[in-house]
């Protein structure tokens, strides 16, 4: 049975309460999410096994943070405890034209201190099939990009299937290496890739210009499959690459799909009209845990890339970072059914 590895750094959210601004109230939501950790808890609820790697601080928080986790089946056995403090993020929900804000507060968190050698890689990878990882845990600080960088040197070593989701976040790379300094060494030792056209050109410095004309408002998929082939023949150690395609075209509404490039086959998903988004944080993550699910549980790729993006779909109906669907809600949604009756 497969037993999927994510590492990164979870963070207090901090969320103004439904669509105010932030202090419009005097009272903020406290929940806890990030990228990796948002993935184990999706394929915890699809009911693989999964572990979650970090650096928590020794205190009340990151106890509370840990009993969390485990409370929705995520072995937190190999989480690291240190002094120093958690991360956090605030959260401003926007609606119809005024966008969401995200201001981060994680200088200096337990994760950033952490240093090469404070994570035993080969005790957390023990008896692991496939290790995640995203482009924002090396962007936080050298010794998170450091940490990631042996994390996955370390399990391409012991046989694991590596996937990174590049998550380019510009407001993160302040340390003195850019995206693509650390991305293009890390890709290096992955299976497969998951990004959106802009993680590719900041990230990897990849841009594929297709000839195609197409209708305003309407994606290029041309361009997508061209960016895919790019890359995986400037990288012959990836097997696939999976674009997610959004289109914004309000702050409540977005439309929603996803393609995948195996070197030989070209998948384009279903398109999902996500009219009255709840929570659009997390989407991507939820994507990438349907899309491991997907790998680890169907026949095909297709197949795999319709459940990544179906419960990505449903992922924007549920407030929080985390994706509390299961398989069969998953599966109803890719069979069609999508109308939002009730189930009685």
């Amino acid at each position: 049975m497969a037993k999927v590895v994510t590492f990164g750094e979870i963070m207090l959210r901090l969320k103004s309460p439904g669509y105010e601004r932030f202090f419009q109230s005097p009272s903020l939501e406290a929940t806890f999410g990030g990228g990796e950790a948002n993935v184990s808890v999706s394929l915890a609820n699809y009911g693989m096994e999964t572990a979650f790697v970090s650096v928590l601080p020794k205190n009340d928080i990151g106890e509370a943070c840990i009993r969390e986790l485990r409370g929705f089946g995520v072995d937190t056995s190999n989480i690291v405890r240190a002094d120093g403090r958690m991360g956090i993020y605030y959260l401003e929900t926007g609606a119809v034209q005024r966008p969401s804000k995200v201001i981060y507060d994680r200088a200096g968190s337990t994760i950033c201190e952490a240093k090469v050698g404070d994570i035993d890689w080969k005790k957390a990878f023990e008896g692991a099939t496939w290790f995640h990882i995203t482009g924002i845990t090396p962007a936080i600080s050298a010794n998170a990009a450091e940490l990631s960088l042996e994390a996955a040197k370390t399990a391409k070593e012991m046989g694991l299937h590596v996937s990174c989701d590049l998550n380019y976040r510009k407001n993160l790379w302040k340390y003195g290496k850019t995206a693509d300094q650390v991305m293009t060494e890390l890709v290096k030792y992955v299976d497969t890739i998951i990004a959106n056209e802009e993680d590719f050109q900041k990230s990897l410095l990849m841009k594929a210009e297709s000839a195609s004309e197409v209708e305003d408002g309407e994606l290029n998929i041309e361009q997508y499959k061209a960016i895919a082939k790019l890359a995986m023949e400037t990288y012959p150690n990836v097997k696939r690459v999976t674009i997610t395609l959004r289109e914004s075209k309000s702050a409540n509404h977005n439309d929603w799909a996803a393609c995948l490039y195996n070197g030989k086959d070209f998948f384009l998903s279903r398109k999902y009209r996500i009219t009255d988004i709840v929570d659009r944080v997390g989407g991507g993550d939820s994507f990438g845990g349907g899309l491991i699910y997907g790998l680890n549980n169907y026949d095909n790729e297709k197949d795999a890339l319709e459940f990544a993006v179906a419960a990505s779909c449903l992922k924007h109906t549920i407030n929080g970072d985390f994706n509390r669907v299961t398989v069969a809600e998953v599966e109803s949604l890719m069979k069609g059914s999508g109308s939002g009756r009730v189930q009685r």
